[in-house]
């Protein structure tokens, strides 16, 4: 017998079980893979608190793993069983084995480990298609990221830094700013010591920067567009804060900015896109470009405690499920 974390209505962290579940065998096109190591991401509290509408009647929440493969139905080619390889899709995860298509499934180098593979499949993804396509940077260029202690956001410094571009972050305390330092980035603002944007402006002669990556959301979106220069981009990719139910379009008209509110899975629709992403990424972890941490595990039966540590900003860098 199978075991999922499961949720039956939306809620806080208590609304989430250990169940037992049933597996079928793997359809045609399908792989069973049993997972080793699960992924977490703000997002999964995003559809456990019903802020994202949910896939069916029950949520098993997750939305990244790795693991090996178990079985594969007909007509699948090119995964065996006894391969490793990984994922990423909104939601499921957050079980000791699944079913999934074969080709949303990434096969593993052996210089990526099952735990490192779970804990960038979505964060790492998502790093790269912020920083190449979403706004596409060029050396010489400066951005703010908030959140730059976090699992992307200790990503996008690294990144950054090797593209020749400067990187300014937000974190909240001293501990989170030296982390990010570690990091890539050139210069961390402590936001609870006070205000980010005049130091933004003043660590850029008061020119503001290219680009904000931001994902905290309402706490931070008017500041982000006050750090921006003329023609800047403003990039909303989350909302760990809150949504931004007060933004409007006449809101970028100060300074001619362009914004865009981006999602992984339109970036990694088709099998392609999502291997030929995977790949630079990998090849990036393989080179030392970026050095993924992974800053807490729990248990998979402990994913509630996980969500509460999440969403208390009680983590750093990546936090990773085990089975």
């Amino acid at each position: 017998m199978e075991h999922a974390i499961i949720a039956r209505a939306p809620g806080g962290p208590d609304v989430l079980e250990w169940a037992a579940i049933d597996l079928p065998a793997p359809g045609a096109g399908e792989v069973l893979v049993r997972h080793t190591a699960v992924g977490l991401n703000f997002i999964d509290t995003y559809f456990r608190s019903g802020l994202y509408p949910w896939p069916g009647d029950t949520l098993i929440p997750g939305g990244e793993a790795a693991g090996v493969v178990e079985a594969v139905g007909a007509g699948v080619a090119g995964l065996n069983p006894g391969d490793r390889v990984a994922y990423t899709t909104p939601n499921g995860a957050c079980a000791t084995a699944r079913i999934l298509p074969a080709d949303r499934l990434v096969p593993l180098p052996d210089a990526v480990s099952d735990e490192i593979a779970a804990s960038v499949m979505l964060k790492g993804l998502t790093a790269h298609y912020l920083i190449h396509s979403s706004f596409a940077v060029k050396a010489g260029q400066t951005v703010l990221v908030h959140a730059a202690a976090g699992g992307v956001g200790l990503l996008l410094g690294q990144w950054l830094a090797t593209k020749g571009v400067r990187a300014i972050g937000t974190a909240g305390g001293p501990d989170k700013v030296a982390l990010a330092l570690d990091h890539g980035y050139d210069t961390v603002i402590d936001y609870r010591a006070g205000d980010f944007v005049q130091t933004v402006l003043d660590a850029t002669d008061g020119k503001g920067v290219d680009c904000v990556y931001d994902s905290v959301g309402r706490d931070t979106w008017r500041g982000s567009l006050a750090c921006l220069r003329k023609r800047g981009m403003f990039v909303s990719f989350g909302q760990s804060s809150g949504t931004l139910d007060e933004f409007r379009i006449s809101d970028l008209a100060s300074g001619s900015f362009s914004a865009n509110r981006p999602v992984l899975f339109d970036y990694v629709a088709t099998a392609e896109e999502l291997r030929s992403r995977a790949a630079e990424l990998f090849e990036a972890i393989a080179k030392g470009v970026l050095t993924p941490r992974i800053g807490q595990r729990f248990a998979l039966r402990d994913t509630a405690p996980a969500h509460r540590a999440l969403e208390g900003r009680q983590t750093t860098g990546a936090t990773v499920l085990i089975p």
